[in-house]
């Protein structure tokens, strides 16, 4: 986002969340801040035959009691999440699309790994009777078209579209894109991600990556930075956003919860290469770009893999753009990580944290590994936040940060 420093960087004015510890921003933030994790057993499908046997999962999402029963067959559930977010989002903007100018509001989403989910489910038709042929391909193309045209037909958001495949880093990815195309001339973007993979082919595939713990006890299974780290758990869920023009968020009075003051993605080098991981830079960069020095932030918000030599990387990232003394945290330890929505999620946290002055916890971890020097938060902390930095990396050597800063 350079050039857009101070007030006329583009500003948050809506937040709709759907989460392992919380359906809606209200519960997932009191959850949050208390530390309660929504990391339990599988139950979406029988997990008990595979290694990894834990997830986060939206806890009680009756989609009947959110979405138009038309919309219900239409769709699979990580839409259905997705659309649940959005309307909180937009309704938490106080804004309706409809007396915007025609094509002033678009959608811009990330999404990757639910289209696993939506795959299954052709798959399961096509072993079924009557089932039809759909490729692995034409299964995730269409999930990504359904997840963000169906935000934009429901909500009359006829503006600019697309979606974004970078994975964890995605959420930080897709409102990238949503600043860019306010640069262009839109006035609103609903942006973000609710992404996860919680089916059979999904976990495989997961399971094939591996990073997963294996461990059966949730308060043991994923604890980034910590001595006894050994991977992560998958989630579903993340958080969709509304993203305005500086200027039409203050002329229509809208509250603003921060605005995005930098950001920068940067790839890892490829396999083999040796080099540098990305991740520094892609700080280094957003930090420049919100034109913040390592003494105005006061809060990251880690990738946090759960991976010991990737949580070291990401440590010694954070050393060297920001040094010693800035708080670390990584509320995703309640939620798991959730794929293209673990970003967003961040960010909605970021944002929350600038709001109430309180950053919230690292969960089930008591102390940093030593080999991981950072100031990591395990309890959450009343402080006043003007600027956060939210990190994220991808599987494949994808890397994100961007700045978030309090209103000036």
């Amino acid at each position: 986002m350079k050039g857009e420093p101070g007030e006329h960087a583009p500003v948050f004015t809506g937040i709709g969340v759907a989460a392992p510890n919380g359906l809606g921003v209200a519960p997932w933030w009191s959850a949050t801040l208390a530390g309660r994790s929504g990391i339990r057993p599988l139950t979406r499908f029988d997990g008990s035959r595979y290694p990894a046997t834990l997830a986060g999962e939206v806890p009680e999402f009756d989609p009947a009691a959110h979405l138009p029963g038309r919309l219900i067959p239409q769709t699979d559930h990580m839409t259905r999440l997705a659309l649940t977010a959005a309307a909180e989002a937009l309704d938490d903007a106080g804004v309706d699309p409809a007396e915007l100018p025609p094509y002033a509001a678009g959608v811009v989403t990330a999404a990757s790994a639910g289209g696993f989910e939506f795959g299954q489910r052709e798959l399961e038709a096509l072993w079924g009777k009557g089932g039809r042929y759909v490729s692995a391909y034409q299964s995730f193309a269409w999930f990504y078209a359904v997840n963000s045209g169906q935000i934009s037909i429901r909500h009359g958001l006829r503006g600019p579209s697309g979606v974004l495949v970078t994975e964890q880093a995605g959420g930080l990815d897709a409102v990238a894109q949503a600043g860019r195309q306010l640069r262009r001339g839109a006035r609103l973007m609903v942006t973000g991600g609710v992404d996860g993979a919680l089916c059979p082919w999904g976990w495989t595939a997961q399971l094939a990556g591996g990073r997963l713990s294996t461990r059966a006890d949730p308060a043991r299974a994923y604890l980034p930075f910590a001595d006894d780290a050994d991977g992560h758990v998958p989630g579903e869920g993340g958080a969709i956003l509304v993203l305005e023009d500086a200027r039409t968020a203050r002329e229509r009075g809208a509250r603003r919860y921060g605005a995005l003051a930098g950001y920068a993605a940067t790839f890892d080098p490829a396999p083999g290469r040796g080099g540098e991981p990305g991740l520094r830079r892609a700080a280094e960069t957003a930090a420049e770009r919100a034109g913040a020095v390592a003494a105005d932030v006061d809060v990251v918000f880690a990738d946090a893999a759960g991976v010991p030599e990737l949580d070291r990387q990401e440590a010694a990232a954070i050393r060297a753009v920001l040094g010693d003394g800035v708080p670390v945290t990584a509320p995703k330890s309640m939620t798991g990580r959730l794929a293209a929505g673990g970003a967003s999620l961040d960010l909605a946290a970021a944002l929350l944290a600038i709001r109430d002055g309180a950053v919230p916890p690292t969960a089930n971890v008591e102390r940093p590994a030593a080999s991981c020097a950072i100031d990591l938060v395990t309890e959450v902390r009343y402080r006043p936040v003007r600027t956060a930095l939210v990190l994220a990396r991808g599987y494949g050597g994808f890397n994100a940060a961007a700045v978030v800063t309090a209103v000036r």
